[in-house]
């Protein structure tokens, strides 16, 4: 049986070469590149079959799963090759010829393959042919859509001008296909679920098409409002525009000549029909990719006029007792929460001596410019002899104005935080605005910031001359002390010495030991 098996495997890569050989030659990279992608993920998949239908395992099932992923195969590449229609200048009639041929043969075994699990689901039961069935249904909705992808490619190849509803053909027709192949996963997962189980293998491919419906869904919606944005709120480009910019549309490469063109929010200008084209695939701008759809409002921009006199900030008075929301806004984390009484009276007379100052600038913004007129006219005449007068003078009007302006107000400040600890760094000073700025000022400024670039780079220059200087240091030091451990002495080694005075006390042991072991001599007269 594994032979049979064997030698079945075998034919299947055979006839797949030759079909591939008749029907699209020599593929290219980025298809062999898809094909393995997808082939892993279906092969994952008939493995899940295989466990949901254990009890059925038998050649003739492993033989139409196989004929099922073979098939699957031939799809893929028939989109891709279709796909590849689009991008390619030149189709000859050999391509038209086998995709046509292709997508024929691929068509009759679908509808065959399905019209079978018909048949045999009415006379036998409920089995494992509803799976094929359901699945050469899906595919039979793919074979639909390559071909009216072909067709509409086609007509685009053979018309003298770029078709402009191509693509939304394009678009309709990938909504409705992945409508269909939503419909046809739930009616499959329902059915399966009544006679059998869960199909676990569907759910990827479910999830697949789902996404793929959201998707041409949420396309159609976006650009049908961008078209709309199109014609209602971007202005109409003028001649003067044209010649001012670039008269070249980058989508076509064609240049603007005339009406029909269009200005995006961003100042960019293309054909009105190479725009509603774009629209139709992405809602950005095909030049700085600036997103349309966000904003719409910037489109009609007003001519320059004459600036109109600032409005007056006022605030409109808040009842008695209220807390501003902004006050103690530097406490993070605790805006929401209520404060305790004495705060509370400091942040309300706070509020109130900010809401006085700013109605007494507003109410007289004269009558401060007139009393600084006066002031300075009057210090002018007096000269010398009353400069000695206007220390005390100025002193006394800050005394008295901070002691008339805001009675009561200044305790607030001599209280310290609430939280000390936990207040974050004051935030940045925002840069100036360098449009003010005149020419003499902004070649002052650049000659400023290129003398403290200089003086950076000097500094940086110095700290790298000292870290070289450091590092041959510690090189010279490191060098000076291995050589002076090589010079050394060796100090004298102690194991002789005790050498020695082991025999040597072993020679003083010696004769007592031979006194000991003789025997005692007697005495001579």
């Amino acid at each position: 049986m594994a032979i049979i098996y064997l030698q079945a495997f075998v034919m299947v890569i055979l006839t797949g070469k030759l079909m591939r050989k008749v029907f699209f030659g020599q593929l290219r990279a980025a298809e062999m590149e898809h094909l393995i992608e997808r082939s892993w993920y279906a092969v994952t998949e008939t493995c899940l079959a295989f466990t949901v239908f254990r009890d059925d395992f038998s050649p003739k099932f492993v033989a139409l799963f196989t004929l099922l992923l073979f098939l699957k195969c031939f799809h893929w590449l028939a989109e891709d090759r279709v796909d590849y229609m689009e991008r390619s200048p030149i189709i000859s009639y050999i391509f038209h010829l086998r995709v046509v041929a292709l997508l024929l043969l691929l068509g009759f075994l679908d509808y065959a393959f399905v019209a079978h699990a018909y048949h045999t689901t009415l006379t036998k039961g409920a089995s494992v042919q509803v799976v094929f069935g359901f699945e050469y249904a899906i595919l039979l909705s793919i074979v639909v859509n390559i071909y009216i992808k072909y067709f509409l490619h086609t007509m685009d190849l053979h018309s003298e001008n770029p078709w402009e509803n191509k693509a939304v053909y394009l678009l309709y027709t990938e909504l409705v296909v992945s409508f269909i192949k939503v419909i046809l996963y739930l009616t499959f997962m329902a059915i399966m679920i009544k006679i059998h189980t869960f199909p676990l293998f569907a759910i990827r491919p479910m999830y697949l098409s789902m996404r793929a419906f959201k998707k041409a869904f949420n396309d159609v919606i976006m650009s049908r409002r961008a078209i709309r944005n199109m014609n209602t709120l971007y202005p109409d480009a003028t001649a003067e525009e044209l010649a001012s910019a670039d008269n070249v549309c980058i989508i076509c490469r064609e240049e603007m000549v005339g009406g029909g063109n269009k200005r995006l929010p961003c100042s960019h200008i293309f054909h009105t029909a190479c725009l509603r084209s774009w629209f139709q695939r992405q809602q950005t701008c095909p030049t700085c990719r600036m997103d349309v759809l966000r904003h719409p409002q910037a489109a009609a921009a007003p001519s320059p006029q004459a600036p109109h006199p600032a409005a007056p900030n006022v605030q409109p008075p808040q009842p008695q007792g209220a807390v501003p929301p902004v006050a103690f806004a530097q406490w993070p984390g605790l805006a929401g929460l209520p404060l305790f009484p004495p705060f509370q009276q400091m942040q309300q007379q706070l509020y109130q001596h900010q809401q006085q100052q700013q109605q007494q600038q507003q109410q007289q913004p004269g009558a401060a410019a007139g009393a600084a007129a006066s002031s300075s006219s009057a210090a002018a005449a007096a000269g010398g002899p009353s400069g000695t007068g206007q220390p005390t003078a100025g002193a006394s009007a800050a005394s008295s104005s901070g002691t008339t302006a805001a009675p009561g107000v200044g305790t607030p400040f001599l209280l310290p935080p609430f939280f000390p600890l936990f207040l974050p760094p004051p935030p940045p000073v925002p840069p100036e605005g360098l449009e003010s700025l005149s020419a003499e000022e902004l070649n002052a400024m650049e000659g400023q910031e290129r003398d403290k670039v200089a003086a950076r780079i000097r500094c940086l220059r110095n700290i790298q001359t000292l870290l070289d200087a450091a590092v041959l240091q510690l090189q010279q030091y490191s060098t000076t002390v291995a050589r002076e451990t090589m010079n050394e002495p060796q100090q004298p080694s102690q194991r002789p010495s005790s050498d020695s005075s082991t025999r040597e006390s072993t020679a003083a042991d010696a004769p007592g030991t031979a006194n000991a072991s003789s025997p005692a001599q007697p005495r001579s007269g």
